[in-house]
C-alpha cells in the first residue's frame, strides 16, 4: 500500500537516493530542497519536488498548502536536509552557528511541526542526526556548530516523542556514521567514508517504514566506523 513521504534535502546524496527509492516502491514523495531540479529529472508521476529553503518562512506554507490539497495526510517525514560548517572555533562568528543552527535545528523543529497535524498515530517522524551529536563519542576539531547541533535535535526528538506518545505519530533518531557524500567531500576533501549514500538509503528507506513499530523517543547509532 502506498504511503505519502516527506523528505528534506533531496538534491544530492542520501535525500536523492531516498526519493528513488521511495517512487521505485510506488510510493507518494514530496521532495523538499533548495533545488528542485535534480528531483525533477527523475520524472516519476508519484514525485512532487518543491524549491523550499528551511530558513525562509513562507516555503512552509508552500508544504502546508500542498498536504492539505494533494494528501490529507503523511505517513512518513524524514527530516535529512542539514548543513556541515568544518571551521576552527575561534574563527566561528555568531553568523556561522545562527546559520547552521538555522538548517539543522530551527529547520528540523518548523518543518515538524507543520506536518504534524497532518500526520497519523502511526505515522514516523525520522530526524537524520550524526554520531558527532552523541554524548561520549568521539569529536573532531572544526565541528562545534554542526555536531552540537545535531546533538540538539536528538534531544528534541526524544521530548516530542514524550509529548505525543499517547496520541502519535512515533519521533526516532538515526546518528550516522560517515557517509560518502557530496556535503562530506566538501568539509573534507581528503577523507574517504566506508559506506555510500545508497546504503545508507536503503537502510534509512527501510526504517522509516517499519522502525516506529519497534522504537520510539530512540536514538540509533548507524556507524561501522570512527567516526
Amino acid at each position: 500500500m502506498s504511503k505519502n513521504i516527506i523528505i528534506t534535502g533531496t538534491s544530492r546524496g542520501i535525500g536523492f537516493e531516498l526519493v528513488h527509492l521511495f517512487a521505485n516502491q510506488g510510493h507518494n514523495v514530496l521532495a523538499l530542497s533548495r533545488n528542485a531540479q535534480p528531483v525533477n529529472n527523475l520524472q516519476f508521476e508519484n514525485i512532487k519536488s518543491i524549491a523550499f529553503d528551511l530558513c525562509n518562512q513562507k516555503d512552509y506554507t508552500k508544504v502546508q498548502e500542498f498536504i492539505s490539497n494533494e494528501w490529507t495526510h503523511v505517513d512518513v517525514l524524514i527530516n535529512n536536509a542539514g548543513t556541515l560548517l568544518n571551521k576552527p572555533f575561534s574563527e566561528s562568528t555568531i553568523e556561522d552557528f545562527e546559520q547552521v543552527y538555522r538548517t539543522n535545528v530551527f529547520g528540523v523543529s518548523e518543518l515538524t511541526r507543520i506536518v504534524l497535524p497532518f500526520m497519523k498515530s502511526n505515522s514516523h517522524v525520522v530526524t537524520v542526526s550524526s554520531m558527532g551529536g552523541i554524548q561520549g563519542s568521539m569529536k573532531f576539531p572544526g565541528l562545534s556548530a554542526y555536531s552540537s547541533s545535531k546533538g540538539a535535535v536528538i534531544t528534541l526528538s526524544e521530548l516530542l516523542a514524550e509529548e505525543y506518545k499517547t496520541t502519535g505519530p512515533q519521533f526516532n533518531v538515526l546518528a550516522l556514521g560517515a557517509v560518502q557524500t557530496e556535503m562530506l567531500k566538501e568539509a573534507f576533501p581528503d577523507y574517504d567514508a566506508p559506506t555510500t549514500a545508497l546504503e545508507m538509503a536503503k537502510y534509512i528507506f527501510d526504517f522509516s517504514l517499519t522502525g516506529n513499530k519497534y522504537y520510539n523517543g530512540k536514538v540509533l547509532q548507524v556507524s561501522n566506523s570512527t567516526p
